[in-house]
């Protein structure tokens, strides 16, 4: 069995030494140097880097697996298409060598805190449970480390990856919300819908798949569900509902809202979905609780970072669309001195209007400046998030809120959101030791 991989980052080299352990000819290629070349080359893996070489178009293979970081529209794995070529995740591989209780979560905005708390649920049964996916560690890591064992996997999965996906099977799965996003790649918001649907298409009668009653699109779109279906809703009669300030899952109770240390009806719903799969994989209801009080939330989501002479900073660097940023907006009356613009994926920022009564300030950088600009016309422009962060920090008076939440992806300047939120804190903290 022979096997392509095009992408040399974190889960292409997974999934290649994966593949390799299986005693497949790999071969790997990526447009960029392969630092750990030599250490391929040492357990047989073939290494393309700098280009990709015309004549691999030439030869054949059973797999092909592409980065998820890598557009589909990319022209070396168009002419791999036109070829008759299906295009794997590494997800989907990985997937057909073990057996384990996969929840797979995927939705336009929250997939990384339900994962996180899903995953400390699971650790709640068994430490050895995890989380994956594009919350990280690839999958293909987990299933080289832990083989065919009894695991639990809170997976955390993009449409990008989805799209690589034809017989992926999770035990559960969900979609949280969708809205426009990635239309850069995408082209049509109808194409990045049905990409996210992918989620639940294998799945059988022994599945689940948990419905968002709350979310127009996504009951308008998932009609088709062959698996067991459970609604959940913070507002409207469901399986999982919230009543009196407790959620239940039917007639049992998982969790009181009051214990939640993460704030916004947003992350109710959140822990909502995250606190019924726990249940539905076996994890007891008092664990789930004990999560839920603990459960602090995710570094680069609405993450308080300190506070200068009575102001707070907060790093969202998360917010990698407007969607994201008006729930950052939300969390917050007013006084807001807001710090975004970067990456433009096409999707607008029309939706942050009804939000921006709450701002006393905005600074903006990045491709989509100018668009912000148009949006808000008292609208600083920059160059820099640090510059943003400088001038915010000038005219910011106690009482005051600086919010990094870009509403854009960060490849213009970043590499990626992680990166650009531990500058912002870096950047912060160096301000206050100034002070």
């Amino acid at each position: 069995m022979r096997a392509l991989v095009i992408g040399a980052a974190r889960s292409g080299l997974a999934i290649a030494n994966l593949l390799r352990q299986h005693a497949y000819e790999v071969v790997l290629t990526d447009l960029k140097k392969v630092t750990e070349k030599e250490q391929l080359q040492e357990v047989g893996i073939v290494v393309f880097d700098e280009g990709h070489p015309e004549e691999l178009l030439n030869q054949s293979f059973d797999l092909i697996i592409k980065n998820p970081g890598i557009p589909h529209t990319s022209p070396f794995v168009q002419a791999l298409r036109s070829q008759g070529y299906f295009i794997y995740n590494e997800i989907e591989i990985a997937s057909r060598l073990v057996n384990y209780t996969i929840a797979a979560i995927t939705g336009t905005n929250g997939k990384t805190t339900t994962t996180s708390l899903l995953e400390a649920m699971l650790k709640r049964k068994d430490e050895r449970n995890l989380a994956c996916g594009n919350i990280g560690l690839a999958f293909s890591e987990v299933v080289a480390k832990h083989g065919d064992v009894k695991l639990d996997v809170a997976m955390e999965i993009a449409a990008f990856q989805l799209l690589g996906c034809d017989r992926f099977k999770p035990k559960i799965s969900v979609i949280l919300n969708l809205a426009p996003d990635h239309l850069d790649v995408f082209g049509e918001v109808s194409s990045y819908y049905a990409a996210k649907c992918r989620i639940y298409q294998a799945q059988d009668e022994n599945d689940f798949f948990l419905r968002n009653l709350d979310d127009e699109n996504i009951v308008r779109l998932t009609q088709d569900v062959k698996t067991q279906v459970l609604s959940f809703s913070l507002h409207q009669k469901a399986d999982i509902y919230l009543r009196n300030g407790w959620v239940y899952f039917k007639e049992e109770k998982l969790f009181e809202v009051a214990l939640l240390k993460i704030t916004g009806m947003h992350n109710v719903s959140n822990a909502m979905v995250a606190a019924s799969m726990a249940y539905l994989m076996g994890v007891d209801v008092l664990d789930i609780r004990a999560v839920c009080a603990e459960f602090t939330g995710v570094e680069h989501r609405l993450e308080y970072v300190t506070t200068i002479n009575g102001v707070r900073y907060y790093n969202d660097s998360k917010a990698t669309t407007a969607e994201s940023t008006e729930v950052a907006l939300r969390a917050f009356d007013s006084n807001i001195i807001l710090l975004a613009g970067g990456y433009d994926k096409k999707t607008g920022f029309d939706i942050l209007r009804p939000h921006l009564h709450r701002l006393k300030a905005l600074y903006t950088f990045g491709v989509t400046r100018e668009q912000f600009k148009k949006l808000y016309s008292d609208s600083i422009i920059v160059d820099t998030m640090e510059e943003a962060l400088n001038q915010a920090h000038a005219i910011a008076e106690a009482g005051d809120v600086v919010l990094l939440s870009p509403a854009c992806a960060s490849y213009d300047q970043f590499d990626n959101y992680e990166q650009r939120g531990k500058m912002f804190k870096a950047f912060v903290h160096a301000l206050k030791a100034k002070e």
